[in-house]
């Protein structure tokens, strides 16, 4: 499992007309479900997110984890994250899971996800065309795998 994480200072996503989701302060999380992948995965990634100490403490150092910074989480799966860009032009997405497996597992991060902090977790809408906005507080982008 594959995971971009911004810290952001307000995030949203579109589909279409429609506002799907939107966070202010918080993370907002591109996640991308591996070939493999499998719901202990799925805990793992959810476990770490809510544990990463990426926001700023009173001293101006990245010390406090998302609830201890009164943060939202904002969940958008991202299967292009699984892109093999090592030969020719063209992106492949052979190590990406199969989209029904995907949805059920990106389901499962953000549930695991949601009994770890105290805010609902917003979350894109799988499979559909999403515009994503946000305000990249730092910035602040970290790239985590978990196997």
């Amino acid at each position: 499992m594959r995971a971009v994480i911004q810290r952001v200072s307000r995030a949203s996503v579109d589909v279409g007309a429609e506002r799907v989701g939107e966070i202010g302060k918080g993370m907002l999380v591109l996640l991308c479900v591996l070939k493999g992948d499998t719901d202990a995965t799925a805990a793992k990634m959810a476990e770490k997110l809510a544990a990463l100490r990426i926001f700023e403490d009173d001293a101006g150092k990245m010390n406090l984890a998302l609830e201890q910074a009164g943060g939202e989480a904002l969940v958008v799966s991202q299967f292009t994250l699984a892109a093999d860009l090592k030969k020719g032009n063209r992106p492949g997405f052979d190590a990406a899971a199969p989209p029904d497996d995907a949805k059920r597992i990106c389901e499962v991060v953000v549930a695991e996800l949601g009994k770890r902090v105290a805010r609902p977790v917003r979350t894109g809408r799988f499979g559909e065309m999403m515009d994503v906005a946000l305000v990249n507080a730092g910035p602040a982008t970290f790239v985590l795998e978990i196997s």
